[in-house]
């Protein structure tokens, strides 16, 4: 049975997710939802290291990761986990890494269920811009991406 906790953060309110397999979600929260802080464990260690990066961006997650999704998405994800903190890459950069195409790697971080942890706010579009981020609330999401991206610059 997964367990769920809810913490403040610079970016607002974060729902994360766990079970016994790692960390399955980190949620932006709208509204009233209450902060929740987790019990000792993984919640607690999340929680951790997510204050740990709001401090210095340069922060490197070591937790157990239970994303869940396609052979893909996952490949995508791990790619993702690479890239230096500050030094954001594009679509395209990424997809001939992975021999892929550009639309198939958006899809997978739009798909991206740890945002921040598996950090997709690293992948801009080519033409300049922030380009898109999911799982953000109120289309807040260009904001957060945005945010994520100067916090690391100014490392």
């Amino acid at each position: 049975m997964p367990s769920r906790a809810v913490i403040e953060s610079p970016l607002g309110r974060i729902a994360l997710t766990w079970d016994a397999a790692g960390l399955t979600a980190l949620d932006y929260v709208a509204g009233g939802e209450a902060p929740c802080p987790p019990p000792p464990g993984l919640g607690a260690e999340a929680a951790f290291q997510l204050a740990a990066y709001f401090q210095d961006p340069a922060f490197r997650f070591d937790l157990p990761l239970a994303p869940g999704g396609t052979s893909f998405q996952l490949r995508v994800w791990a790619a993702l986990c690479r890239i230096p903190s500050g030094a954001p890459i594009t679509y395209g950069q990424l997809a001939r890494q992975l021999n892929s195409g550009a639309r198939a790697v958006g899809g997978a971080c739009r798909g991206n269920p740890l945002p921040i942890i598996i950090p997709c706010h690293r992948i801009i579009p080519a033409h300049g811009g922030v380009g898109g981020y999911g799982g953000a609330t109120q289309g807040a999401g260009p904001r957060i991406k945005q945010w994520l991206l100067t916090h690391e610059k100014n490392r």
